[in-house]
C-alpha cells in the first residue's frame, strides 16, 4: 500500500509535470484578473495625442516626400554642377558654362549656358539616387529658358534607363531671348528604379538654362509640383491628430546663416534660396555632400498637407540659436526682434485674413482661407539659460498679440539629467503650455518607464511626447534596426502615454521617413526607395495607436494598480465616445503565451461580439522590408465577450486591442 506521503510526493511530481508540459507546448497559463473601470473617467484624450514628426533628414523632402526628379534643378549647390555630367559624342562641339548673376538674383544666382556647334552636346541629371520612373506615367517637364541672339535650336529631353536606352522622350523650342518658362509632358515606356535626365542641344545652336525640373503626375491629389502620392497616403492612412514641421534640428542649423527661415520657403519656387542641409556632413559615416534644401517643399506645403490629412499644424521656429552641438552661436538680446517677428508673421500667414500682408501672400498661392494653426514651437532640443532667456522674449510677444496660441517648448536632448532638471524646472516656474520632450533610448529604457507620467503634475505644464524611438544598438547607430523588439517596447510605453492623457497631450515617433540609399540616421518610422514605400514594425504600432485613440481614459488595473509591466504585461484602455466602445490595449513583453481575463465594471451593456487586433512575433529581431512590407503587421478576428468579461490568450511578444461596444 502507498503511504500518504508518497501519495502526495507523487501528486506533486505529477503537477510539475503537467506544468512543464504546458510550458513547453506553449499553453498558456492561469489567467490574471483585471479590472476595467468603465465608469470612472480618468481624463480627456486630447484630438492631438497621436502625430507625426517630419524633417528634412534621410532625403525626406528633396528626393523623398517632394516629387521633383532633378537634383541641383537651379544650379545652386556649393558646386554648381554636381548631379549633372556632360553628353557629348566624339565629333561633338559643345560647352557649359555656369553664370552667377550675384545679387542680381540672390535668391537664384546661377545658371548654366549651353552652347553647341556641331554633334550632340547636353547635360545629364543623374537625380537623387537615380530616377524612379512608372512605366505608362506621364511625366511633365519644364525648364527657365532663352535663345542666345541668333540661334533657333530645340531642346531635346529625354529619359534613359541605366544602359542608355531611352524610355521617354519630348522636346521644346525656347522663342525668346528673354527668361520664359516652357512646358512639356510625355509618358515613359518602362519601369526604371535608377533612370537619368538627358537635356540636349539639336543642331549648331545656343541656351541659357535655369530649373530644369521633372515631375510624375502622379503626385498626391494631382498637385502640379507636388508630393509623393504614396509617402503621403502612408501618413493618411494614420489620421494624425497633428503635423510637427520642419525638424528637428534643421531649425537651428549649424550655424545662424544655416538656420531655417520660413519666409524664404514661399513663393514662387524659382525664387526660394536653396541652402545646405546640416546633414550634409554631420555624420562621418554617411557624408552627403549632396543634401541641400530647394525648399519645394516649404511652409505654405506644409499647412497645406496638415489640411489635407486632417492634422494639426505644429510649425517649430529658430530661437535665436544654432545647434548646441555644432556652433552653438547665439543672437545678442537685443538683435532678437528679427527672430521674433518672423514668429508673429508665421501666425498671420497661417491665421490672419486675406487682407493682412502674410495672409495677403497665403491667398496669393492659392489658399485665402485661414489653416487654423494653434500652436507654435519655440526652438529645438535647446537648453541652458541661454535659451531660457530667449524664450521669454518669444513668450511674452506672442502671448501678447496672439494670447490663443498655445506655445511648445523644449526640455534638451535628454529625459533626464542635469540639462533637463534644469529646463524643467525653469519651464514649469514660467507655467508654459507644453513641454517637449525626447527619449532615443534602448527598449528596456521604454519598458521600465511606462510609468513616467504616472505622478507629474495634472495641474501644471502638459507634456508633448516630441521625439522618441527605442535604438536597437545606441543612439545614432547606423547599425539601429526597426525590429520588433523595438516596436513592442514603444507600444509598452504608449500604453503609459495614453493612461496620462490628462498630462500628455501629443507624442510622435522620430524621424518619419528614410531613403534607402540616402538615410543619415536609423531607425526611422517609414522607409523609402525611387519606387516603394512601407511601413516599419513600428509604424504598424503608432498606426494601431492613432485610428483607435479613443476620446476619454478609463483605468485599467491589476491587483488595483495601473498595469505598468507586471509580470510583462502593460495596458491601458479608453472609451469613445462618438461610437460607444470600448477600446483596451494590452501588451505581452515576454516570450511566453499569458493569459488575461478583463472585466468591465461600470458599463451597463456590453455586446456579445468585439474585433482583436494583434500585432506580434516570436523574433525579436524580426522587420518589415521592400521584399516583404507586412511581415509585422496587424491581424484582425472577431472575439466573444461574455459575462462583461474578456478573456485574452496573448502570444508571446505581442501588441493586442480589443474593441468592443459598450
Amino acid at each position: 500500500m502507498i503511504s500518504m506521503a508518497n501519495k502526495r510526493t507523487g501528486l506533486l511530481a505529477f503537477a510539475a509535470v503537467l506544468a512543464t508540459c504546458a510550458a513547453t507546448t506553449g499553453h498558456a497559463q492561469a489567467p490574471k484578473v483585471f479590472t476595467i473601470k468603465a465608469n470612472e473617467i480618468k481624463a480627456e484624450v486630447a484630438p492631438t495625442m497621436w502625430g507625426l514628426f517630419f524633417e528634412d533628414i534621410n532625403q525626406g523632402a528633396d528626393g523623398g516626400l517632394y516629387a521633383e526628379l532633378v537634383k541641383n534643378r537651379s544650379f545652386e549647390f556649393d558646386v554648381a554642377g554636381m548631379g549633372w555630367k556632360e553628353i557629348k559624342n566624339k565629333d561633338t562641339d559643345g560647352s557649359a558654362l555656369y553664370q552667377n548673376r550675384g545679387n542680381a538674383n540672390p535668391a537664384n544666382r546661377r545658371y548654366v549656358q549651353l552652347k553647341s556647334a556641331s554633334g550632340r552636346y547636353g547635360l545629364a541629371n543623374e537625380g537623387f539616387k537615380g530616377m524612379g520612373i512608372k512605366q505608362g506615367m506621364q511625366y511633365d517637364f519644364s525648364v527657365l529658358a532663352r535663345q542666345h541672339e541668333g540661334s533657333s535650336g530645340s531642346l531635346l529631353v529625354e529619359l534613359v534607363d541605366e544602359k542608355g536606352t531611352v524610355i521617354g522622350s519630348t522636346s521644346v523650342k525656347p522663342g525668346s531671348t528673354d527668361w520664359v518658362k516652357y512646358n512639356a509632358s510625355f509618358v515613359a515606356n518602362a519601369t526604371v528604379p535608377k533612370a537619368s535626365l538627358n537635356v540636349v542641344l539639336t543642331g549648331k545652336s545656343g541656351m541659357d538654362l535655369d530649373m530644369i525640373s521633372l515631375f510624375p503626375k502622379d503626385t498626391w491629389k494631382g498637385r502640379k509640383g507636388g508630393l509623393r502620392a504614396d509617402m503621403v497616403q502612408l501618413l493618411a492612412d494614420m489620421k494624425p491628430g497633428f503635423f510637427r514641421f520642419p525638424g528637428g534640428c534643421i531649425v537651428e542649423g549649424r550655424t545662424l546663416d544655416e538656420r531655417f527661415q520660413w519666409k524664404k520657403t514661399i513663393g514662387n519656387p524659382e525664387d526660394r534660396e536653396l541652402i545646405i542641409n546640416r546633414w550634409n556632413v554631420e555624420f562621418k559615416h554617411r557624408l552627403s555632400p549632396d543634401y541641400f534644401q530647394s525648399f519645394g517643399l516649404g511652409f505654405f506645403e506644409y499647412f497645406q498637407l496638415c489640411e489635407d490629412i486632417g492634422a494639426s499644424p505644429l510649425p517649430i521656429l529658430n530661437a535665436g540659436m544654432a545647434c548646441q552641438f555644432n556652433t552653438a552661436e547665439v543672437v545678442p538680446l537685443d538683435e532678437l526682434q528679427p527672430y521674433i517677428q518672423d514668429a508673429l508673421d508665421l501666425v498671420e500667414f497661417a491665421n490672419g485674413p486675406a487682407t493682412s500682408p502674410w495672409g495677403k501672400k497665403r491667398a496669393e498661392m492659392g489658399h485665402p482661407e485661414p489653416f487654423h494653426m494653434t500652436m507654435i514651437g519655440v526652438g529645438n532640443e535647446n537648453w541652458g539659460p541661454q535659451y531660457i532667456e530667449r524664450l521669454k522674449v518669444f513668450t511674452k510677444a506672442i502671448n501678447d498679440k496672439y494670447p490663443e496660441i498655445k506655445i511648445v517648448n523644449s526640455s534638451g536632448t535628454d529625459p533626464s539629467g542635469d540639462r533637463f532638471d534644469y529646463l524643467d524646472k525653469e519651464l514649469r516656474a514660467m507655467n508654459v503650455d507644453i513641454i517637449d520632450e525626447h527619449y532615443y533610448r534602448a527598449p528596456q529604457w521604454f519598458l521600465e518607464n511606462a510609468g513616467r507620467y504616472d505622478n507629474y503634475d495634472r495641474k501644471g505644464p502638459k507634456v508633448f511626447a516630441g521625439e522618441y524611438a527605442a535604438q536597437s544598438v545606441r543612439i545614432a547607430s547606423p547599425d539601429n534596426k526597426n525590429n520588433w523588439h523595438c516596436a513592442m517596447s514603444e507600444a509598452a510605453f504608449m500604453t503609459g502615454l495614453e493612461r496620462n492623457a490628462d498630462v500628455v497631450v501629443m507624442a510622435s515617433y522620430a524621424p518619419l521617413f528614410a531613403h534607402a540609399e540616402g538615410w543619415q540616421w536609423t531607425p526611422d518610422l517609414i522607409w523609402v526607395d525611387n519606387l516603394r514605400s512601407y511601413g516599419t514594425a513600428n509604424y504598424q504600432v503608432q498606426k494601431l495607436f492613432s485610428l483607435n485613440k479613443g476620446t476619454h481614459v478609463i483605468p485599467v488595473l491589476l491587483d488595483n494598480k495601473a498595469v505598468t509591466g507586471q509580470d510583462g504585461y502593460y495596458a491601458s484602455a479608453t472609451i469613445d465616445r462618438k461610437t460607444n466602445e470600448l477600446i483596451l490595449k494590452v501588451v505581452n513583453s515576454t516570450g511566453k503565451r499569458q493569459s488575461g481575463a478583463f472585466v468591465i465594471d461600470g458599463a451597463k451593456k456590453v455586446q456579445a461580439k468585439g474585433s482583436l487586433t494583434v500585432i506580434s512575433s516570436t523574433n525579436l529581431e524580426a522587420v518589415n522590408s521592400f521584399e516583404a512590407p507586412d511581415t509585422i503587421s496587424p491581424k484582425v478576428s472577431s472575439i466573444s465577450i461574455k459575462n462583461k468579461r474578456i478573456n485574452l490568450d496573448l502570444n508571446p511578444y505581442s501588441v493586442n486591442m480589443v474593441k468592443v461596444k459598450i
